[in-house]
């Protein structure tokens, strides 16, 4: 494991205060990436795939589950794996930093649950205020008229 901020000090992908994923949960493989790059390509595998089967993990209560699966729907696999790819740069090392950047951050802002909105009134004075804009439009409109013979 890389020594960076995404790791807490149990050894866990840190996500937010609440979340943190068990590295025994994360499946990293590195494969070879595609692109330019010449005989360095063909020779070494640096392009990381990062997997997590949210639907097995230890790291989630049931509400954060459900959460994830119907934010997620679309990025997770029929087992419940959700797959994170990093081929950017010609390290392992650093794609795998970034994959794993990537999954943190991808589940984190699934999880953020949005405020619920409240109704408010309008207040008298923007009544009141809205009235007056549209008597004044309307007099300006009826003003331009033409008027005819008078």
């Amino acid at each position: 494991m890389p020594s960076t901020e995404l790791w807490d000090e149990e050894g866990r992908l840190s996500v937010n205060a609440r979340v943190a994923i068990p590295a025994h949960e994360l499946t990293v493989r590195a494969s070879r990436a595609g692109g330019p790059g010449g005989q360095h390509v063909n020779t070494t595998s640096t392009r990381v795939e990062v997997v997590w089967n949210l639907r097995r993990s230890t790291a989630l209560s049931d509400d954060q589950r459900t959460r994830l699966e119907e934010k997620l729907a679309s990025k997770l696999d029929s087992a419940g794996a959700l797959r994170v790819v990093a081929a950017d740069t010609r390290s392992q090392a650093q794609n795998r930093a970034l994959a794993l950047g990537r999954l943190a951050a991808v589940v984190r802002e699934a999880l953020v649950v949005p405020k619920v909105r409240r109704k408010t009134k309008p207040t008298r004075g923007s009544k009141e205020a809205r009235l007056e804009t549209k008597k004044r439009r309307s007099s300006t409109k009826r003003d331009r008229r033409w008027k005819g013979d008078e």
